[in-house]
């Protein structure tokens, strides 16, 4: 084999075994994150330099327990190992183990070297071994396994620089099968296989026979070549199951020489935090609790850097106003770029806290626990517990818990979870909530020590996953769908969290939604402050109209400047729009610049904010920019007089957000994980409609 100056690296493991804390170590920050190709799946990928001579580009597949997919997500490792010609395909397999499940990681890892790749194996966690009583003979596993074995700890970097040197050697790795499974199974058969198909291993034919349907990237040639091979499929599935037997005999064979555990020196730690976590009322108890602490912490903790970064924007368009030659492009800078961007960087402690909470929970090893404890609950209205972690994933973003659902085998529970999950309370929604509660709700504590905010923005998601809860029901019986499934989840090892783990998770995350959402944003800032700039000939002469008015006259000129900004933004072309639509918001407690946002939040919800900030800093001609949590608090209702954000407005608007499906990226991805526009129209129209008719019911009682 000839040696590369930068080679491709798979890593690849059971859930659970340390690939991302590996992955983390290997690559810093000299990560991104893709789609497979054809696919809508995030996969991580990041460089590393392995020594002098060699770099590596790493790529950290989906957590398998085999290469016999039973999910959308176990098929990309599959797809990837076999697909020789693809851009991922890797010259080398990292195969990561967890030193307490070594015998169920090594299933894996013999399959993967029966594909006769140069394949290493590193066994994680390695500093557990003297408190689990575990002792493995290395050189001995080395020799039976016929490949390189390095025992490492990710999470203390221990290891990983004899990791490297063995990679530098990749080539001189012995690739040679571990097991002949075909002489165990069938000679015959497998010798037919081997003769009908030449320019492959006898295991990966096995794999393209038993695993076609997963294979998109075969040609049609190969396929035709496939089907004509005379088999039947009970065939298969008995040679199949006689395959993981063997393995397992083989495995246990060479553990029992080189793997010894001393329970007694082990401790019960992890059993009796079990019993306490998981228990079926103090489980429930310690989970709210610990919800109730996140919520408190996103108001307590991110309130004084969202006042200074708030008040640092309205800085920022006050001297972009008074220094910048006066112009349409000063005007766009001002009252567009600038407020429409600061409606994003506001909530960026909020959603830091967000996802630093949800990062420590499964560094820790809890979130399985959650999702063990729902998993009774979760029964009841028609999904399993394996629908719990896309539902927790949505108060990220609900497309990747979307995504998240391609773990569930049963097409129906899969189905429910899709339609459900844009319920659930996304970091989108975190900047409305944010600025709502704010405005209507008061600073004040319940009983000395809940911060009311916090108990608000709590309710609001626990509403969330009620709506969500009920949906499920109502689908579970409509939906004339055959179900069948099981429920097995790994529980894995409590851990202290990795500070590096968690700091690169809550980066990328919170790097993902800004970049995100603020490239629609931008984009919609532009579009709204143009619309807001530019009008009919009313809106052009709107400083001659204004100022011949009786009332006008008796201004003073910071007034009578306010007054033609008025003027002249509700006689622009967003203005006109908005009085379109104002006749069907009215009944919810909107006026038209309301609607121009609320209309705006479809393509994100996020959104909302920053369209706000654009249209009332236009508005604000000739006046110092105040913050956006002023300018909002500050609007009147016209005809009333009142504050235009009071209790039943807000209430309103925080309800609507709650159940209104607005983002155009999760309706494409609905669309493209059931193959079908049925689906997300569904979506749309159900939630959009269920919000409006809340959102009128709540502002009619409390106004």
């Amino acid at each position: 084999m000839k040696k590369k100056s930068v080679v491709n690296i798979a890593l690849v493991g059971n859930p659970n075994t340390g690939k991302t804390s590996l992955f983390n170590q290997l690559t810093g920050l000299k990560q991104k994150v893709g789609n497979y190709p054809g696919i809508t799946v995030d996969k991580k990928l990041g460089t590393c330099k392995i020594s002098e001579k060699l770099s590596a580009e790493i790529i950290d597949l989906p957590g398998t327990y085999s290469i016999n997919p039973n999910t959308l997500d176990e098929t990309i490792v599959l797809e990837t190992l076999l697909n020789n010609d693809g851009d991922s395909f890797p010259d080398l397999v990292i195969v990561v183990a967890e030193v307490e499940n070594l015998k169920r990681n090594l299933l894996l890892f013999s399959q993967i070297k029966d594909l006769q790749i140069p394949t290493i194996l590193a066994i994680n966690m390695e500093d557990q071994m003297d408190r689990k009583g575990i002792f493995i003979d290395v050189e001995k596993l080395k020799k039976e396994l016929k490949s390189e074995v390095v025992l490492i700890s990710a999470r203390k970097n221990s290891g990983i620089e004899a990791l490297k040197k063995e990679i530098e050697n990749y080539t001189d790795w012995n690739t040679d099968p571990i097991s002949n499974i075909s002489d165990k199974i069938d000679p015959a058969f497998f010798k037919e296989i081997e003769t009908t198909f030449s320019e492959f291993s006898v295991y990966k034919t096995w794999l393209l026979i038993t695993q076609q349907r997963n294979c998109i990237f075969l040609s049609k040639e190969l396929q035709n070549k496939i089907n004509a091979f005379k088999t039947k499929n009970e065939i298969i599935k008995k040679y199949q199951h006689k395959e993981t037997i063997y393995r397992y005999q083989k495995i246990n064979e060479i553990l029992k020489e080189t793997y010894k555990v001393n329970r007694s020196e082990g401790s019960d730690l992890r059993a009796k935090l079990d019993s306490v976590l998981t228990h079926k009322i103090f489980g429930y108890i310690i989970f709210a609790s610990i919800l109730l602490l996140i919520f408190q912490s996103i108001f307590e903790w991110a309130s004084l850097p969202m006042d200074l970064i708030d008040g640092l924007f309205a800085h920022l368009s006050e001297l972009a106003k008074n220094n910048l030659p006066q112009g349409v492009f000063t005007n766009l800078i001002a009252e567009g770029v600038i407020p429409g961007i600061g409606g994003i960087v506001i909530f960026i402690p909020q959603i830091a806290i967000l996802f630093l909470f949800i990062s420590v929970l499964e560094e820790t090893g809890y979130m399985s626990r959650v999702v063990f404890l729902m998993d009774k609950i979760m029964r009841k209205f028609g999904m399993s517990g394996k629908s719990v972690i896309p539902l927790i994933s949505g108060t990220a973003c609900a497309i990747p818990a979307i995504m998240a659902s391609r773990n569930i085998s049963d097409w129906k529970e899969r189905l429910i979870t899709i339609l459900v999950i844009p319920f659930t309370t996304c970091s989108a929604r975190l900047p409305v909530y944010a600025i709502l509660i704010s405005l209507i709700i008061p600073n004040q504590r319940v009983l000395g020590v809940f911060n009311l905010q916090g108990l608000t923005l709590m309710g609001l998601y626990l509403l969330g996953f009620a709506a969500a809860i009920s949906s499920a029901v109502l689908l579970h019986n409509v939906l004339k769908i055959k179900s069948t499934s099981l429920f097995v989840i790994e529980m894995p090892n409590y851990k202290l969290p990795s500070l590096k783990n968690v700091f690169y998770e809550v980066i990328e995350k919170t790097k993902a939604f800004i970049f995100g959402a603020g490239k629609i944003i931008l984009a919609l800032s532009i579009v709204l402050w143009f619309l807001a700039s530019n009008g009919s000939s009313a809106f052009k002469n709107a400083n001659q109209f204004v100022t011949s008015q009786v009332e006008s006259k008796e201004l003073s000129e910071i007034a009578l400047k306010k007054k033609i900004a008025s003027y002249k933004l509700e006689h622009s072309y967003i203005g006109t729009m908005g009085k379109t639509i104002e006749p069907i918001i009215k009944p919810m407690g909107y006026d038209w610049k309301i609607g121009i946002a609320l209309i705006s939040s479809f393509a994100a919800r996020e959104v909302f904010v920053g369209a706000l900030a654009t249209i009332y800093s236009v508005e604000s001609e000739g006046e110092d920019v105040g913050t956006i949590k002023e300018r909002m608090a500050a609007e009147v209702n016209t005809v009333t007089g009142e504050k235009r954000f009071n209790f039943a407005t807000g209430m309103s608007l925080l309800l609507f957000y709650a159940f209104a499906m607005q983002c155009i990226g999760t309706l494409a991805i609905v669309k493209r994980e059931t193959k079908s526009w049925k689906w997300p129209i569904l979506q749309l129209t159900g939630m959009s409609g269920l919000a409006y008719i809340i959102a009128v019911i709540a502002y009619s009682i409390l106004s």
